[in-house]
């Protein structure tokens, strides 16, 4: 899969992202000159947590038989230290339906056992920018 993303205006700083049949957006916040038309690109990340963590606990709780009929996932970032190299986030987790406290227990630790959540935490993640040939305009 390849996820594109273009510049929408050279005026400003939204873009669109294709991912296969989906189409997102991306902007800055008006504070940094941008319109705030749509999510940054570190929402985009916090994001992906939040959602991995409620497909994953949807998906075991239904192979396991769990009565979990809902989940709502809240995250919040602290990114004062990010210069630093730190990148905080707090997870907020609601499970619903009528659970008993040994399968809620359960359910939370399954969700820090989410695919993302493990990248995100144990892997060494490399980055290779190259430059295409593609045509430039003035």
């Amino acid at each position: 899969m390849t996820i594109t993303v273009n510049t929408e205006s050279s005026e400003g700083f939204r873009h669109s992202i294709q991912i296969d049949d989906h189409q997102l957006f991306a902007d800055v916040p008006k504070a940094f000159g941008g319109e705030g038309s749509a999510p940054e690109p570190h929402d985009y990340f916090d994001a992906a947590l939040g959602a991995c963590k409620a497909l994953t606990l949807k998906l075991y709780a239904q192979k396991k038989e769990i009565p979990l009929t809902g989940v709502t996932v809240e995250v919040k970032h602290d990114n004062s230290q990010e210069q630093k190299g730190k990148y905080a986030l707090q997870v907020k987790l609601t499970l619903k339906g009528v659970l008993t406290d040994a399968q809620r227990e359960e359910l939370h630790r399954v969700a820090d056992r989410c695919p993302i959540h493990k990248l995100m935490t144990t892997s060494e993640v490399t980055i290779e920018t190259h430059l295409s040939e593609g045509a430039f305009s003035q």
